[in-house]
């Protein structure tokens, strides 16, 4: 692996996850997320205390330097190295609509509902809470993407706006999408659909009976689980 400008905190971080290592554990945490990526064999609970530390230890100086980190752990081979990438970035003052193209990126290349909801929720979601404006109108060119990740992420993208959320939007997004045969994408409607239901019940009620000869039946009993 190519070593990168970040290297203190890369050595950092994978000496910490090497010694809370389970090698044991390693081949089923990889068999359930149906990769050939290597894992450490290091559960969520250990795994995200490295990542807090690895945030007190090495905060980024300016915006550069936390897209140098961020990319630096990402290009880490084993997979529990790129969770902490993405713990990493989700630091407040970085999350932003100018962070974007980088949150795109990590999209792509995960390409696996681990990496991608997490990304989806914490990074472009706080991003978009931050700036609606500008965020928006890059999730509706998301939404049409050809790489399905990044339709799921605009999708997802909303899930803790709350109140916040632009249900016009998020019902536009589920149209747009709602003919697609591809398990992610009809899971992320179901989601986002039950996770708004419970801010306006009656709204979703409303919108999936109107679609429901079109929504797909996974996307519909998620959406109406609890209703």
């Amino acid at each position: 692996m190519l070593r990168c400008m970040a290297d203190p905190l890369l050595d950092f971080v994978v000496s910490r996850l090497q010694a809370q290592a389970d090698p044991e554990r390693a081949p089923a945490m990889a068999a359930y997320m149906k990769t050939d990526m290597p894992f450490f064999g290091v559960a969520a609970t250990p795994r995200r205390k490295v990542g807090r530390a690895s945030v007190r230890a090495f905060a980024p100086a300016d915006r550069a330097d936390y897209e140098a980190k961020v990319a630096c752990l990402w290009g880490h081979t084993h997979r529990e190295t790129k969770y902490v990438a993405v713990q990493f970035a989700a630091q407040k003052r970085f999350v932003d609509a100018a962070s974007l193209p980088l949150y795109r990126r990590l999209v792509v290349e995960g390409a696996w509902w681990d990496f991608v909801d997490e990304i989806a929720a914490h990074l472009v979601g706080g991003a978009l809470a931050e700036a609606p404006d500008v965020v928006f109108p890059v999730l509706d060119r998301w939404i049409e993407d050809d790489v399905m990740w990044l339709r799921r992420t605009a999708i997802l993208a909303q899930l803790r706006m709350g109140e916040r959320t632009d249900a016009a939007r998020l019902f536009r997004y589920c149209r747009a999408r709602m003919h697609e045969t591809e398990f992610f994408v009809r899971k992320a409607i179901g989601w986002a659909l039950r996770q708004y239901a419970s801010v306006d019940p009656e709204a979703v009620r409303a919108f999936v009976e109107a679609e429901k000869g079109s929504l797909s039946g996974l996307s519909y009993r998620e959406a109406t689980k609890h209703l």
